[in-house]
């Protein structure tokens, strides 16, 4: 085992403590928005005022853009935005108290990091992309749907962890 991993490893939650706390945030959050939780809605959020910024004309003449501005009110002034800012910052935070911030790229040894990232991206923005078209991300469909019983969420999840299984099998060959 390498030395390093096996010096850092105590760094790491136990999952199924992380799982049992975001269990517990989920509660919380239907408890004082009376909605679950949701990351991809602070995403389209910032695309749609940053649309609105640049090319305002467009922005109103679009069908989907259009639904999200209005006059009084910005885009960004939704508590989805402040729950992704408190992500990044509960994680920055996180991080910071292991001791692992810092500049780097994992990857296996059998890829380099270009292909590591170039894989990332494009794994990021098929996931956003399907986020937007089933109308909710992991989070929101899958976690808070699981959460209030609902059939959809059960579907969704089954679906990311069944395609997730199956995506594996073809880039197994770049981790192991």
């Amino acid at each position: 085992m390498n030395t390093k991993l096996k010096q850092n490893s105590h760094l790491y939650w136990n999952p199924y403590f992380g799982g049992f706390l975001l269990g517990i945030i989920i509660i919380f959050t239907f408890l004082l928005t009376g909605r679950g939780l949701g990351a991809s809605g602070a995403m389209k959020s910032s695309v749609v005022t940053i649309v609105d910024k640049v090319a305002p004309t467009h922005a109103e003449n679009n069908a989907y853009y259009s639904q999200f501005i209005k006059e009084e009110d910005t885009p960004m002034n939704t508590w989805l935005v402040f729950e992704a800012i408190g992500v990044l910052i509960g994680a920055f935070i996180s991080g910071s108290l292991a001791g692992r911030i810092r500049w780097r790229v994992q990857h296996s040894p059998k890829i380099t990091s270009k292909r590591r990232l170039i894989f990332a991206l494009s794994g990021g923005i098929l996931f956003g992309l399907g986020a937007q078209i089933a109308r909710g991300c992991t989070s929101g469909a899958a976690l808070s749907g699981m959460a209030v019983l609902s059939s959809g969420g059960f579907i969704t999840m089954l679906a990311i962890f069944g395609t997730g299984y199956i995506a594996a099998y073809f880039f197994r060959k770049n981790w192991i």
